[in-house]
C-alpha cells in the first residue's frame, strides 16, 4: 500500500521510505534515513540524519530519533541508530545515535520505550523490554533481552543491566544488574529473585530455585569470585546458570549486592 503523508510534515528527498507508512503533520524526516513498512508517525516527529527503522512500529507526538549525541568527544562522525520492528516509541522519547565508540546506538524489538525517557549513544537494547517513564540510560548502557525496568531510574553509563531483571522505580545506579533478580531499595541492591516475572515467562519452579540457589550463594561470600567457585561446585550448570556466571565473570563495573 502506498504510505500516507501529510501535506503538513517534511520529508527530505533523499530519505527511503518503505510502504504503508502513515506521516502524521508536523513530522520531520531528515536526509540519510531509512524508515521500513508499516509504520505509524503520528504528529511531530523528528527521525534525524543517521537512523534506520524496521516494520511496524509506532512513534507517539514529540518522539525525537538519532539525535546528535549528548558528548562532547562527539565530532560529527558518521552513526547511526537502528530501532528493529514492533516497538511503541511513546511522546517525548530521545534516542541519540553513536559516537566514534561504537558507531551506533541499537534498539531491538517489540519494546515500550515509555513517554520521555532518553537512550543514549551507543546504546544497545535488547527485545521485549518494558521501560517506563523519565527513566535515562547513560551512553553505552547494555540492557539484555525481557527486562523490565520501571519509571525515573537513571543508569550510569557503560552499565550492563540482565535479562528478565525488574527494576524499581526511582532505583539510580553505577554497578551492572544480574540477571533474574529485583533491584530495589536505596542505594540499589539485590532485592530477590523476579519471582512474578520469572513465572510469566513460563520458568518452573525447580528453575526458579535454582537460580535462587545460584544467588544465595554467589552473595554468601565476602568476594564473588568465591561465590561463582561455590555455585559451579554445588549447581547443576544450566543455561540460565551458566549465564549468571558469565554476566558476573565478564563484568565490567561489578554487579550490585
Amino acid at each position: 500500500m502506498a504510505n500516507q503523508i501529510s501535506p503538513l510534515a517534511y520529508v527530505h528527498p533523499d530519505a527511503k521510505i518503505g510502504e504503508d507508512n502513515i506521516i502524521g503533520p508536523f513530522c520531520y524526516i531528515d536526509k540519510n534515513t531509512v524508515i521500513g513498512n508499516g509504520n505509524v508517525l503520528q504528529n511531530s516527529v523528528t527521525i534525524n540524519y543517521g537512523a534506520r527503522i524496521g516494520d511496524n512500529n509506532e512513534f507517539f507526538p514529540g518522539a525525537s530519533i538519532s539525535t546528535k549525541p549528548q558528548d562532547l568527544k562527539f565530532k560529527g562522525e558518521d552513526t547511526v541508530c537502528i530501532v528493529g520492528n514492533n516497538n511503541s516509541v511513546r511522546e517525548n522519547v530521545t534516542i541519540s545515535r553513536g559516537t566514534a565508540s561504537k558507531g551506533k546506538t541499537i534498539v531491538g524489538n517489540n519494546n515500550l520505550l515509555m513517554e520521555n525517557m532518553h537512550v543514549a549513544h551507543d546504546c544497545v537494547l535488547g527485545n521485549h523490554l518494558i521501560i517506563g517513564n523519565s527513566t535515562k540510560f547513560g551512553g553505552e548502557v547494555t540492557i539484555d533481552d525481557n527486562a523490565v525496568i520501571s519509571a525515573t531510574v537513571l543508569t550510569h553509563q557503560f552499565c550492563r543491566i540482565g535479562g528478565y531483571v525488574m527494576i524499581q522505580g526511582g532505583c539510580r545506579f553505577s554497578m551492572d544488574i544480574p540477571p533474574y533478580i529485583i533491584a530495589g531499595k536505596e542505594p540499589t541492591r539485590y532485592a530477590g529473585v523476579n519471582l512474578v516475572g520469572l513465572r510469566r515467562h513460563g520458568f518452573s519452579n525447580e528453575l526458579i530455585e535454582l537460580i535462587h540457589e545460584a544467588y544465595r550463594l554467589l552473595y554468601s561470600k565476602g568476594v564473588l569470585r568465591e561465590g561463582i567457585e561455590e555455585i559451579k561446585k554445588n549447581l547443576q550448570l544450566t543455561p540460565e546458570v551458566k549465564y549468571i556466571i558469565d554476566f558476573v565473570e565478564t563484568s565490567k563495573r561489578g554487579i550490585i549486592r
